[in-house]
């Protein structure tokens, strides 16, 4: 079936309320490929501001915990991400999962706790580079997805996002056919684990993507968008990416 892409933009901790000029330049310039979803989520502190400013636009959260309140001093709850006008929230990726020892339960409880406060979810799997090296990256990847996802989910407000740890920031990427592999052996996975509901999931594809590569990457099997890092901060490096997605739509 055909699904829309969906290209995203991971500000990480960059942005001040003078970047949100950028961000109105993105959403605007965006608007031009109807055909294309496309969102943004900045840091915690720029959700609200930049919500406010762009009406009507998909701003997220780049996490959240599981609980929906309590004694978590620096957290932020999903409902506190819907009251500042996010819908949607990155949850589980490698940067959490490494840096803050994020297993696949926390994952999935993060994504339960979205999915209940009503913002969709971007969950995000990928393997190491020594994973990969040892011919390991397929069975490593699909063991994250099924332990991370929700029991029970709609699959039209779950995307997963496919990001090797080994090419984010790094400018390596894998090969158009190593990337069409792995969301295949996803796609096929979350058919055994939902059945007919998988094809409407999107899998994204993230790890270096840039305007150069991003026609290449969006064109290989599976791939229904990306989750862009560094390359999204600007509308001069993040639209052609958006572009390559409409071309393809």
């Amino acid at each position: 079936m055909a699904r829309r892409k969906y290209v995203v933009g991971n500000w990480k901790m960059n942005g001040l309320r003078e970047s949100l000029d950028e961000a109105g330049a993105i959403f605007a310039a965006a608007a031009e490929h109807p055909s294309v979803d496309v969102a943004l989520c900045p840091p915690f502190t720029l959700v609200g501001a930049m919500a406010a400013a762009a009406p009507g636009a998909a701003v997220g959260g780049q996490d959240c915990h599981a609980a929906a309140s309590g004694a978590y001093t620096g957290s932020v709850a999903a409902a506190m991400l819907v009251d500042a006008g996010a819908r949607i929230v990155i949850v589980g990726h490698s940067e959490r999962r490494e840096g803050c020892g994020e297993s696949d339960a926390d994952v999935k409880a993060k994504a339960e706790a979205g999915l209940g406060a009503g913002l969709d979810v971007i969950l995000c799997v990928g393997e190491p580079r020594k994973i990969r090296e040892s011919g390991g990256a397929i069975d490593f990847v699909l063991a994250q997805v099924r332990e991370s996802l929700p029991d029970s989910f709609d699959p039209t407000r779950l995307a997963i996002a496919y990001e090797p740890i080994w090419a984010i920031g790094t400018g390596l990427v894998p090969t158009t056919e190593d990337v069409a592999a792995m969301h295949g052996s996803i796609r096929a996975a979350l058919s055994e684990r939902i059945g007919a509901g998988a094809e409407k999931m999107r899998l994204l594809y993230g790890g270096s993507v840039n305007g150069d590569n991003a026609a290449e990457l969006l064109g290989a099997g599976d791939v229904d968008g990306a989750l862009v890092g560094g390359a999204s901060l600007t509308a001069g490096k993040f639209l052609p990416i958006v572009a390559a997605g409409a071309a393809l739509s």
